[in-house]
């Protein structure tokens, strides 16, 4: 999957005319980032991690198009996980690159630099998002310090949450392993879909109700003592369990005998591959979809409230890229952080959430 090439302008503070390619190689995706010489733009690509050929295909087919086919007048850097996994296949790719090496970076302080690039420099870049209000852009004063402090939640394949305090200082003070690939890797498992960008298409239609149980299926109301309302989500997949017994006479229809290892008496719950793919019928891949998206999308949430609470952080800005722009997963967490902080703390998001680590990569070069 290599997304439509995405494109912006900017006002570089730099002059070196050196063709620069910068790559964040994470567990899921690949972001590049790259500026053709004399030239306000920085372009986007993205490929899944897993089809390295067909990055270190598109690696080349860049160089051809903005270098001429010339590697030894190319700098490329790289961060992220992927830039010490893959160091050695990408050396031997492009040993000629300049000065013979891949330059590897620190892939939290490509994130930071990353999004202050997008703070400062930028225009209509940042926004908040609620369904009831759609995205409002926001008007940010790029000379202004009252941008710090901040709350990075960047979301890959995991979270990671980084505390901001100043240009280029910042503490990472905690992040989950429930991230885009907890998503991605059920996903895959329980509907066989296979994209990421196909599950968000199914989220976005699907009906979460289905599958969760909810407030108002436990209480048969709202549960005002502890403000919650009866379309509040009480159990995430808390319906499939309800539904986890098969009446026998299923099985019956089917003038099968269940064996004695899937069925010992009456009250067994039926467990062959028959019965399973019976039962999931019930549940639709568009509603399963929406109800994993809300469980972690909630959780991340929550997670990232409780640490803005701690150190006292107001703005917490969202990168990475299991947003993708999906404004289901954007509602979700605006939500679980004004909910949580009574509207004390809001939730920001960005055009380009997906490649901070890359732009970070790109502009340190752009100062080596």
């Amino acid at each position: 999957m290599t997304q439509t090439t995405q494109e912006i302008n900017y006002t570089c503070d730099y002059t070196r005319r050196v063709f620069t390619i910068a790559v964040d190689i994470g567990g899921s995706l690949a972001k590049v980032v790259y500026s053709p010489v004399d030239s306000n733009r920085i372009l986007f690509h993205t490929v899944e991690t897993e089809n390295i050929d067909n990055f270190i295909q598109l690696l080349h087919s860049i160089i051809e198009k903005h270098s001429s086919g010339h590697v030894d007048t190319t700098q490329l850097i790289a961060t992220g996980g992927g830039a010490f996994k893959f160091h050695s296949r990408m050396q031997q790719e492009f040993h000629n690159v300049i000065n013979g090496d891949i330059i590897q970076l620190d892939e939290m302080g490509c994130l930071i630099k990353g999004l202050d690039f997008f703070l400062r420099k930028v225009e209509d870049e940042i926004f908040t998002y609620n369904d009831q209000d759609g995205a409002q852009i926001v008007s940010i004063n790029h000379d202004d310090r009252s941008i710090y402090p901040y709350m990075l939640v960047n979301i890959g394949s995991g979270v990671s949450i980084l505390n901001v305090t100043e240009p280029n200082k910042f503490t990472r003070v905690g992040g989950s392993s429930l991230g885009g690939g907890t998503l991605w890797g059920l996903l895959s498992l329980i509907t066989g879909a296979k994209t990421y960008d196909q599950m968000l298409t199914w989220a976005q239609h699907g009906d979460n109700t289905q599958v969760d149980m909810l407030v108002g299926d436990i209480y048969g109301t709202d549960y005002n003592k502890i403000g919650l309302k009866s379309s509040s989500i009480a159990s995430s997949f808390g319906k499939v369990f309800q539904n986890r017994k098969l009446s026998l006479e299923n099985s019956h229809e089917t003038d099968e005998i269940p064996s004695s290892e899937s069925v010992a008496d009456q009250n067994t719950v039926v467990t062959s591959t028959k019965d399973i793919q019976q039962r999931n019928k019930k549940f639709q891949n568009e509603d399963i979809c929406k109800s994993l998206l809300y469980a972690v999308s909630n959780n991340i949430g929550q997670i990232a409230y409780l640490q803005a609470k701690i150190h006292n952080v107001k703005k917490v800005y969202f990168g990475g890229s299991y947003i993708r722009g999906h404004l289901t997963t954007m509602n979700t967490l605006s939500y679980a952080i004004n909910f949580w902080s009574d509207g004390s703390k809001q939730a920001f998001f960005l055009k380009h959430e997906g490649y901070l680590g890359a732009v970070g990569a790109f502009l340190s070069a752009l100062e080596l």
